[in-house]
């Protein structure tokens, strides 16, 4: 009886439940397993139709929340230190593990050589600074909205709620009440959609293994091998150890409740797409003020790509491994910078990513090697977007704790 209330209350245990059903029918139909992709669709689509509208709507609500502090500056920069730091961190790590186990060694190149490829040797330009920079400045919001241009949908709504937060409390509260009411709202949707993760993550994983398989592994099995385990180590070591450090919550709290969103974040390899749920687990779970996880959580969806740091920098050491390229230091640098600057901009939705043949390029690695990956790449995204969405709910706790809200000017002033 207890077994059955915990399976019918616990929708975490049911998405798990549903991974490994989806995978045992996916290994059994094979390609026919597509079948059961509408069921994926229906979810995916019903938690987009969701994800800009809320982080609109967050980002206004936290700006305005912060805005009014008199330390906001530092809760902005101290969550653009975590991020960059975290992956800088990550790439290192990779970099480190790839050269002392080697995953690109004793692969005979003459054996795979069908499926090298340069065609995607331009594809691997990143904007400039300027570029980037201008790139994120809106000339028509609605047009961003509707485009779902993640970054300038951010810099709108963070410039907007700063100054919605500056105007006289009589007018400002009505609005910022509408604001938050309609963030309730969106969650109350979000609540009803996760009735039906169980049945969308099936379909999600009976189509994605049915139609990729695992023999396609075999080729990279050492690299995927190493890859899992430097995300285990930075998911369940690192991150946990930081929030243990710096928060009063302990690594164990943290990670039971990451579970739910983790299982989310495995079943749709989206970071925007998983942002509801994160909020909610962190705001509700972990304890986080909904001003720091309605700044922090948009912003890490579009800006924290440790998980994929870490693919770049193994794949990086792979492929160099693989044509016998030596690395020289400068290779090395040119690795780690890419890899954590360039994911700035990224969107966080699922799909193959072009940022790692800049990554390569950087550091003067061939490209032809990447259609050895690319079959994999719904596989390989799973699992380091659980890792994203794992940091940015670690940099929202240590943001709410280092970075304590201090009473604005007119409160201080109204307390003399």
């Amino acid at each position: 009886m207890l077994l059955s209330k915990y399976f019918i209350g616990n929708i975490g245990v049911q998405v798990v439940i549903a991974m490994l059903v989806g995978t045992m029918v996916g290994i059994a139909k094979g390609p026919d397993a597509s079948m059961f992709s509408p069921l994926g669709a229906i979810f995916i689509n019903l938690i987009k139709m969701l994800v800009i509208p809320l982080v609109a709507v967050a980002l206004v609500a936290g700006a305005a929340g912060l805005g009014k502090s008199a330390n906001a500056g530092k809760v902005g920069l101290s969550t653009l230190a975590f991020f960059g730091v975290t992956s800088a961190l990550a790439v290192t790590l990779a970099l480190g593990m790839g050269a002392i186990f080697g995953p690109g060694l004793g692969i005979d190149v003459s054996s795979i050589e069908g499926m090298l490829s340069s065609e995607y040797t331009d594809q691997g330009q990143l904007p400039t600074f300027w570029a980037t920079v201008i790139g994120m400045i809106p000339t028509n919001i609605f047009q961003s909205l509707s485009d779902a241009n993640i970054l300038q949908i951010l810099v709108f709504c963070l410039f907007f709620g700063i100054a919605l937060s500056k105007q006289e409390a009589e007018r400002r509260e009505p609005i910022l009440n509408g604001v938050n009411t309609i963030v309730g709202s969106l969650v109350w949707m979000i609540n009803k959609i996760m009735l039906i993760a169980p049945l969308g993550v099936f379909g999600l994983m009976a189509e994605a293994v049915g139609t990729f398989g695992f023999s396609a592994l075999m080729v990279v099995f050492k690299l995927f091998v190493v890859y899992v385990a430097a995300i285990l180590i930075f998911g369940f070591i690192v991150y946990p150890l930081l929030v243990h450090v710096l928060t009063k919550t302990s690594a164990r709290k943290f990670l039971v409740a990451m579970k739910k969103p983790q299982a989310i974040a495995l079943s749709t390899s989206s970071s925007m797409a998983t942002l509801p749920v994160t909020m909610e687990t962190v705001e509700n779970e972990l304890g986080v003020k909904n001003s720091t996880a309605s700044f922090v959580l948009p912003l890490g969806a579009t800006v924290n790509m440790s998980g994929n740091a870490i693919y770049y920098g193994l794949v990086a050491i792979f492929f160099a491994q693989l044509f016998n390229v030596d690395l020289s230091l400068t290779a090395y640098v040119a690795i780690v910078l890419t890899s954590a600057l360039g994911a700035v901009g990224q969107a966080g939705v699922p799909g193959p990513s072009f940022l790692v043949v800049a990554v390569l390029l950087a550091a003067g690695i061939p490209i032809e090697g990447l259609p050895l990956l690319f079959a994999l790449d719904r596989i390989f995204d799973m699992i380091r977007t659980a890792l994203n969405i794992t940091g940015d709910a670690a940099c929202a706790l240590i943001i709410d704790a280092i970075a304590e809200v201090e009473p604005s000017a007119e409160v201080v002033e109204a307390s003399k």
